[in-house]
């Protein structure tokens, strides 16, 4: 039976996977990811001092911010100024919790790191490529930081990845693209530490309910992705 799949890929194939290390020179820490045709540049900033209700306590903090280039998609979207749409704020702050997951403690001193993920082009999963890609990025900042003598030793415990699942036309998919998404029966992104524990999982309903046994196969397929996604990412931190 040929795959229901734009261009034949298989129910639980991930897009080809990119991620080029210090994409962005001037960032700490940088990661251009590609899933497929999506593209986003992750890149960390380490600023000296933390937010005021962390101030005293010498420890840390992690952030995230995620925007859309307003050509990223087949139109082109108005920039976001000032106030963040309600999706953007949303998905940093899936970010920031993931790239958070990455650490035991923030006991690295007063410093925070600032991560910016940029679509630079969507086509689906732009969440769970930049969680992928920041993870890669902030694991080079705070490398950064041991090599520069902020900190003695990365405080970096394990990393994150994430992917989209989802049951189109009644068959559970692996990393959905746009044509897939628009179309998908129930949604779902799934991130996870090291491809052992979850992180967070985003499920949806799109037209209706869904079953238990539906989750299931959606969540092993998304396990099965990680781990690939994981030995990607180990294998882009033991480059040069």
């Amino acid at each position: 039976m040929s795959s229901p799949r734009p261009a034949g890929r298989a129910l639980d194939a991930l897009r080809p996977i990119t991620l080029e290390r210090h994409a962005a020179p001037n960032a700490e820490g940088s990661c251009l990811v590609s899933f497929g045709n999506t593209r986003v540049l992750c890149a960390v900033s380490v600023e000296d001092g933390v937010p005021g209700w962390k101030k005293g306590k010498g420890e840390g903090w992690l952030t995230a911010e995620y925007a859309m280039l307003p050509r990223a998609t087949h139109t082109r979207s108005p920039r976001e100024r000032g106030q963040v749409g309600g999706r953007t704020q949303e998905i940093q702050r899936l970010i920031g919790r993931s790239v958070r997951a990455m650490l035991d403690d923030f006991a690295w001193g007063e410093f925070t790191l600032k991560v910016d993920c940029d679509v630079l082009q969507a086509d689906g999963g732009t969440r769970t490529a930049a969680i992928t890609g920041a993870s890669v990025a902030v694991c080079d900042a705070f490398a950064w930081m041991v090599r520069t003598g902020r900190v003695k030793a990365s405080p970096v415990r394990r990393r994150v990845a994430a992917v989209s699942v989802g049951v189109v036309d009644g068959h559970p998919l692996l990393d959905l693209e746009y044509a897939e998404d628009v179309r998908a029966a129930v949604d779902a992104n799934v991130v996870m530490a090291a491809a052992e524990s979850f992180v967070e999982v985003q499920g949806t309903g799109e037209h209706g309910t869904f079953k238990r046994i539906e989750l299931d196969a959606l969540l092993d397929l998304a396990a099965a992705g990680i781990r690939t996604l994981d030995a990607a990412q180990a294998r882009a931190l033991a480059g040069a």
